[in-house]
């Protein structure tokens, strides 16, 4: 299903019955919706959710953003050092989202993102609080430049090239899921398959690009965290090398009366093994909220 929202064409679907409480998943660096795995969104369904998951902005069968003139490759490599321009930020994304929302009739959303997705909701939160019922970020960070860095090969990994020939494309995304992962959590067989399913729906390395400068060049969303009161659940891998997990620790800190869940073993990736212990925490997030 596609809406129209904050001037763009928005891919979405839903899960479970509208009139319960909407959670909205929002995935992170050019990640599909598709990988948020259905059993996962059922999960949610089966606790009394209503789950909506879309493709962001720059990725899957949502619009594709034009570059306004802008290098986007170069102004990707200047962003590690300096301010540079860029074609939107996350701010404009958490918008998007907010805009989906709204065609969806939805006023208040309970809140979930992972990596860059836990980064627009935290910025959707701080935009408009009156409309967040709650907020989970996993595997994220607030954008303080003192905390959740990327060691030295996951930035390597991040700024390499990807094949365009689709199993070469696909094989080398196994092996980089299995590094993020970590030794003990990998699960090839579903990386492959959502591999498979992102790529067959839309293959563009360049929006994904632009949605990485959107991450290095947006403000940091510290301060506006300290501001917000609501219920709030952090989770992390402990042993995260794209987002350290000090990045997690500091949005903890920045979110009064917040959750931190660290995940044993756990990098970049939320393991099968974790889901029914998240799907209850988040459960119990959303009761508090009620309450």
């Amino acid at each position: 299903m596609r809406a129209a929202a904050n001037g763009i064409e928005i891919e979405y679907e839903t899960f479970g019955d509208p009139a319960d409480p909407t959670l909205l998943l929002v995935r992170g660096l050019g990640a599909q919706m598709v990988s948020w795995h259905p059993d996962l969104c059922h999960g949610f369904v089966d606790r009394g959710f209503h789950v909506v998951r879309f493709d962001n902005r720059d990725v899957g069968l949502s619009t594709k953003v034009d570059d306004h003139g802008i290098d986007v490759m170069s102004a990707l490599l200047a962003a590690f050092s300096g301010p540079v321009d860029a074609p939107y930020l996350l701010s404009d994304m958490a918008a998007d989202a907010w805009g989906l929302l709204d065609r969806l009739g939805v006023e208040r959303a309970h809140l979930m993102g992972e990596s860059m997705g836990g980064m627009i909701v935290q910025q959707m939160a701080i935009d408009r609080p009156e409309r967040a019922l709650t907020l989970v970020s996993f595997a994220s960070t607030t954008g303080d430049p003192d905390v959740g860095q990327p060691n030295a090969e996951a930035v390597a990994m991040l700024l390499a090239p990807s094949p365009a020939e689709r199993e070469a494309n696909i094989a080398l995304g196994v092996e980089q899921s299995r590094f993020l992962a970590g030794p003990v959590y990998a699960d090839e067989e579903w990386d492959r398959e959502r591999l498979s399913l992102s790529y067959d729906r839309c293959y563009d390395p360049d929006g994904v690009v632009r949605q990485l400068l959107a991450v290095l060049v947006s403000p940091a969303r510290s301060a506006g965290l300290r501001g917000l009161d609501l219920p709030a659940l952090v989770i992390h891998g402990e042993i995260d090398p794209l987002i350290h997990v000090s990045g997690g620790e500091r949005t903890a800190e920045c979110l009064r009366g917040s959750e931190l869940l660290l995940l044993e073993d756990v990098g970049h990736t939320l393991p099968r093994y974790f889901w029914a212990s998240v799907i209850q925490h988040v459960t119990a997030l959303a009761a508090r909220a009620g309450a």
